[in-house]
């Protein structure tokens, strides 16, 4: 089983420490400030009090035994950058950081960084999508140019099949799975009929994407 360190203690890295911990991992929370600490500690593995650029420190912890740390330090960029520097250094397998932008993540990629997240800017595509249309419930950008959304079915599809509605050929968009009320049809075929109320999760491009939104 991976075993997760999370270095920074925020609503953010707080949320991921809780949720991975109810998931069953057992979690590592680290973070300089005491009242974090004693705040997460009983949601968490273990929790440690301990300032993310002190490389001594993170080094007796023994971060280097865990498989993934998620540096999650928002506020300050300086203890970000050499937060991620030291995880990846002292040999976790895997290092996710958190960054406030896109210099920010350029920086955390060039020193190593497996993966950045950008939490604030996703929200915001997110919420954007929702203003702007009232059956896109979700969106998750995975590629500059392309995006998986999570579509309610419109009234003229319903009761019809896929192979009919022809969403590849009409709109440029795949269809990867289905969800009727707590059913999740993953990979449907062309065959499977569309209900009323059914919410497709949709891949595409993201100028297909839109056209979808827009009709």
């Amino acid at each position: 089983m991976k075993q997760f360190v999370v270095i920074g203690c925020g609503r953010f890295g707080s949320s991921v420490a809780k949720t991975l911990c109810k998931l069953g991992y057992d979690v590592l929370a680290i973070d300089k400030d005491p009242e974090q600490i004693q705040e997460i500690a009983e949601y968490v593995t273990h929790a440690v009090q301990a300032d993310a650029i002190d490389e001594n420190a993170l080094r007796t912890i023994g971060i280097r035994n865990f498989d993934v740390a998620v540096v999650t330090i928002g506020s300050d960029i300086q203890a970000s950058i050499m937060g991620t520097l030291l995880a990846k250094e002292l040999g976790v397998k895997k290092v996710i950081a958190k960054a406030q932008n896109e210099l920010h993540g350029k920086v955390l990629y060039k020193i190593g960084a497996h993966k950045v997240i950008f939490p604030e800017r996703d929200m915001g595509i997110r919420v954007a999508h929702n203003l702007v249309s009232s059956n896109i419930l979700d969106v998750i950008e995975f590629a500059p140019d392309y995006s998986i959304i999570e579509v309610v079915a419109q009234d003229d599809w319903t009761e019809k099949s896929l192979r009919e509605l022809q969403l590849p050929n009409n709109y440029g968009v795949s269809v990867m799975a289905i969800k009727t009320g707590e059913d999740l049809n993953i990979s449907p075929y062309a065959e499977d009929i569309i209900k009323k109320g059914d919410t497709l999760i949709v891949i595409g491009d993201n100028a297909s994407l839109k056209k979808l939104e827009q009709d």
